[in-house]
């Protein structure tokens, strides 16, 4: 046999990622070394060990896995010790401990790494799309969106569409200006997928206000004018009742709770 070049079979109950990385780790400490690595993914019953054992045997080979079903688990180490066989059980020590030091027993079920993963790009996903579709930019975004946002400026759209993109829900949103029509987008989508979020008058004059402060500008703009605020608003119920859409008054809410009436709206509605 060519010892420059072994054959390690990686083996999981899953597609077997991580035994594949772990097994890739080690063998880069080695320099100028190699081996063929072989996955064997979703290993489910014991007849599936056998036959992994009967290959690794006739090519002299020794096998890296993750298995976290406890019988087959324990069957693949009691076949390959009695076969003589090298086999790195993975996963298995690292779970034993683990359980010992939180008091609490593991799943055993296998795939729940690759559903994080999943569950973390699917965060991202939505997270680039807050970030595209925000303010209005691409009306294309409202007909894609799992939630549209709408109203007038500095009523948290922004943050709430960041909030609830890291929940994993694609977040559009529409300022409302008088001097401008809101997109027709806005009118296809179903009404229940819409939000509008409306707030007092004097409150929306006090935050407009601290903003131009913070960007160094003269707090009497018409942006914070009394009377251009509550046209503003008058032309936001004209739009939403238009739409039919649910409104949520976050006058004095925080952007945390204004998200949590947004989700449960949502998910009364699946």
């Amino acid at each position: 046999m060519d010892m420059s070049q072994p054959i390690i079979y990686v083996v999981s109950d899953s597609v077997g990622e991580t035994a594949e990385l772990v097994t890739k780790a080690a063998i880069s400490q080695f320099n100028g070394s190699s081996a063929v690595i072989k996955r064997i993914p979703y290993i489910e019953d014991l007849s599936h060990v056998d036959e992994v054992i009967s290959l690794a045997k006739l090519n002299h080979g020794m096998i890296a896995f993750t298995l976290v079903k406890p019988e087959i688990r324990n069957y693949m180490n009691k076949r390959s010790e009695e076969e003589g066989l090298f086999a790195i059980d993975i996963i298995g020590p690292l779970m034993d401990k683990f359980g010992e030091l939180c008091g609490k027993k593991p799943l055993n079920e296998p795939g729940l790494v690759r559903k994080l993963d999943d569950d973390y790009f699917k965060k991202v996903e939505a997270i680039e799309f807050a970030v595209k579709y925000d303010d209005g930019r691409d009306p294309r975004g409202i007909l894609r969106a799992d939630i549209i946002l709408v109203g007038v400026s500095r009523t948290s759209k922004t943050p709430l569409s960041q909030y609830l993109a890291h929940k994993r829900l694609k977040v559009a949103n529409v300022p409302l200006v008088p001097e401008v029509d809101p997109p027709e987008e806005l009118f296809q989508v179903p009404p229940e997928k819409c939000i509008g979020l409306k707030i007092s008058p004097e409150k929306l004059n006090e935050i407009r206000k601290e903003r131009l402060i913070s960007l160094g500008l003269n707090d009497k703009a018409s942006y914070a004018n009394l009377e251009r605020i509550r046209q503003e608003l008058v032309y936001f119920d004209k739009v939403a009742g238009k739409i039919g859409c649910t409104v949520i008054d976050v006058t004095n809410k925080a952007v945390e709770e204004t998200a949590n009436i947004i989700i449960n709206h949502i998910q009364n509605i699946k």
